[in-house]
C-alpha cells in the first residue's frame, strides 16, 4: 500500500437516532417526558420509546435487549459509558434552569453550571439510568 491512498469511505456523517440503553423504560419515558420532551407516536409502551428532539431522534430501550441484539455483554448500570449527550440554549440563565429542572425531574447534579474557556458556560447532569448530560452554552 505504499504511495496509495486508501478510498473514501462513504459512511454519511450524521446521528440520527441516539439509543439509550435504560433498565426500565416506562420509568426512563416518564423522566423525558417530565423534562416536556414530546413522546413520539411510533413507541411501544415498555418496549421503546422515541422522541423528536431539535436534531434527530433520542429512543429509549432496555439495556439488555440491545446487548443481547447486538451480541455483546452488558456493561454495569453504574459503569461510566464514555459518552455524554449535549444541549445547547442560548444563555447561562438558561443552562442553570435546564439543570434545575432536570434534577427537579429526577436526575442528578453531577456539575453546576460554571464558566469555560473561552466564554462559554456548562453544567452536568445523569439521567436515572446513568447516562450523562451536557447543558451548555457554546
Amino acid at each position: 500500500m505504499d504511495g496509495m491512498i486508501p478510498a473514501m469511505l462513504s459512511v454519511p456523517p450524521r446521528v440520527s437516532l441516539a439509543t439509550l440503553g435504560v433498565v426500565d423504560v416506562a420509568r426512563a419515558t416518564e423522566f423525558y417526558e417530565t423534562l416536556g420532551w414530546r413522546l413520539l407516536p411510533a413507541s411501544v409502551p415498555g418496549m421503546v420509546s422515541y422522541f423528536q428532539t431539535d436534531g434527530g431522534l433520542l429512543s429509549l430501550i432496555k439495556t439488555d435487549d440491545i446487548s443481547t441484539d447486538a451480541g455483546i455483554a452488558p456493561r454495569a448500570v453504574t459503569d461510566f459509558r464514555g459518552v455524554m449527550l449535549a444541549i445547547h440554549v442560548d444563555s447561562p440563565g438558561a443552562v442553570d434552569e435546564a439543570l434545575r429542572a432536570a434534577v427537579q425531574a429526577g436526575a442528578t447534579l453531577v456539575k453546576a453550571g460554571s464558566p469555560t474557556t473561552p466564554g462559554g458556560y456548562r453544567g452536568y447532569f445523569t439521567d436515572p439510568d446513568g447516562h450523562l448530560w451536557s447543558i451548555a452554552v457554546p
